[in-house]
C-alpha cells in the first residue's frame, strides 16, 4: 500500500449505502484507509451496508447526501464544510453526481483535495445534463471504474487523459472463495429458492436489483423462446431487490405466467448470500440492455469458477473472454440470448468447469479490492503530492 500522512483523513461522499457497487467500493476504500492508520469518514444518508461501514472501523456522517434539492445541496455543502474543519479532512472523494456539487462547493471553500469516481456511464441528451455529468471531473482527478468508462469521461468531457485514471471495481476475495462457502449455506439457499435437491436443469442465475435495463425481462423473453422449440433443460433464477419497482416485478410474474413458465422462471428477490447463489448456479448472466460500465455481476461469478453470458458492450468486453471464460451475446436479442443458453447447456458440465477454472485464475489477478483499495489510495497519495508541490512552487 502507498504511504499517506500519518495524519491522513478521508471524506467520502455517497447518496446512500444501501446496495450496490458503488456502495461496496465506498466501505472496501473505507477498511483499506483505516487499516493504514488513517481515518475513513462517510457523509450520507444511511443505509443497510452502514452497519459494516462502522464494523470496519469507518465513520457515519449521516445528512440527505440523495437529495437533489439545490436548497438541500447548500444545506449539505454547509455541513461538509464543518465536518472537513472539524475533524481535519486530508481528501474528499465523491461518489454521485447529486452530492458532488456539495462535495466539490466544500471542497473549494476549505481548500481541500477532491477527487470523484465516476461510477457509470452517465447519458447526456442536452447540454444541460452535460453540465450536470461534468461535476465529476472538475477536482484535482477523476477516477473511472473500467478503461471503457475511462474512453467515455475523456470524449465526452474533452478532458486531458492524465487527469482520468482506470481503476476496476474490486471483488473481496476472502469472501468470494469457494472453499470457505459450506455446503450448508449453498443448501440454505437452495431450499429458500424452492430448487429441488438433485436438480438436473442448468441453473442459469441473474442477479441484479429488478430494474428493467438489467434485462430480467429479455431473458424470460428468452426462456419463452426454448419452450417453443421444446427445451425445458433451463432453470433461470432472477435474484434481486425491486427497490420500490412494484409495477415491473409484476410485469415480470404476469409475463412468467402468461408463458407458462412458472417452473422454469424464478423471482427469489433479495440474496445476502451472493457467495453461496454463484456456487448453487451452474452459468450465471449478465444481460443488461445498456452497457455497464464495469458490471460486478459479470466479474464475481468468474471468482466463484462459473462461466457468465454478458451483453455484449461496455466493460463486458474487458471482464468476460468469449470462448475462455464465458460467452458474449448481442444486447437486446432474445433470440441471440436463448441460443447462448443452448449453447452454455450443450458445453456440458466438464467444458463449465474448465471455463470457470479459467475465469477463476483470471478476475483473480485482475479484480480484488486488495488490487482496487492500493490503486485507489495511490491516487490519494499523488494528489496530496500534487498539492504540496503546488504550495512550494
Amino acid at each position: 500500500m502507498p504511504d499517506l500522512p500519518a495524519d491522513f483523513t478521508l471524506l467520502q461522499v455517497t447518496p446512500e449505502l444501501e446496495t450496490g457497487g458503488a456502495e461496496q467500493t465506498t466501505i472496501d476504500v473505507a477498511h483499506a484507509v483505516v487499516a493504514q492508520g488513517g481515518k475513513a469518514l462517510v457523509a450520507t444518508r444511511g443505509g443497510r451496508m452502514a452497519s459494516r461501514l462502522e464494523a470496519d472501523g469507518g465513520r457515519l456522517a449521516q445528512m440527505p447526501a440523495q437529495s437533489k434539492n439545490p436548497l438541500v445541496m447548500l444545506g449539505n455543502a454547509a455541513r461538509l464544510i464543518d465536518l472537513i474543519r472539524r475533524e481535519k479532512v486530508s481528501l474528499v472523494h465523491a461518489r454521485s453526481r447529486a452530492p458532488a456539487f456539495s462535495a466539490l462547493w466544500a471542497a473549494h471553500a476549505t481548500g481541500t483535495p477532491f477527487v470523484a469516481t465516476y461510477h457509470g456511464v452517465y447519458n447526456a441528451r442536452s447540454n444541460l445534463k452535460r453540465w450536470y455529468n461534468a461535476v465529476m471531473t472538475k477536482g484535482d482527478l477523476v477516477i473511472a471504474n473500467s478503461e471503457y468508462t475511462r474512453d467515455h469521461v475523456i470524449r465526452e468531457h474533452d478532458i486531458a487523459p492524465d487527469k482520468v485514471v482506470a481503476i476496476p471495481r474490486g471483488v473481496d476475495l476472502s469472501r468470494f472463495e469457494p472453499g470457505v462457502v459450506g455446503a450448508d449455506r449453498v443448501e440454505a439457499l437452495r431450499k429458500a429458492w424452492g430448487v429441488a435437491d438433485g436438480e438436473r436443469r442448468l441453473k442459469v442465475l441473474l442477479a441484479g436489483r429488478l430494474t428493467r435495463w438489467k434485462g430480467q425481462g429479455l431473458m424470460v423473453e428468452a426462456m419463452k423462446i426454448l419452450k417453443a422449440r421444446g427445451e425445458d433443460r433451463v432453470l433461470l433464477l432472477l435474484a434481486g431487490d425491486d427497490q420500490g419497482r412494484k409495477g415491473y416485478r409484476a410485469e415480470l410474474t404476469a409475463a412468467i405466467a402468461e408463458a407458462g413458465l412458472e417452473d422454469a422462471v424464478k423471482l427469489v428477490g433479495h440474496c445476502d448470500d451472493m457467495p453461496a447463489a454463484y456456487l448453487l448456479a451452474d452459468v450465471a448472466v449478465a444481460p443488461s440492455l445498456e452497457p455497464e460500465a464495469f458490471g460486478r455481476t459479470a466479474v464475481e461469478p468468474q471468482i466463484m469458477a462459473r462461466p457468465v453470458i454478458a451483453a455484449d458492450h461496455g466493460a463486458a468486453r474487458e471482464t468476460v473472454l468469449p470462448g475462455e471464460t464465458g460467452w458474449l451475446v448481442k444486447p437486446g436479442d432474445a433470440e441471440a440470448w436463448a441460443d447462448a443458453l443452448s449453447r452454455a447447456g450443450d458445453t456440458g458440465a466438464a467444458g463449465r468447469q474448465t471455463m470457470g477454472l479459467t475465469a477463476r485464475t483470471r478476475a483473480r489477478r485482475l479484480y480484488s479490492v486488495d488490487a482496487m483499495c492500493e490503486a485507489t489510495l495511490k491516487v490519494y497519495a499523488r494528489v496530496l503530492r500534487a498539492r504540496v508541490a503546488e504550495r512550494s512552487s
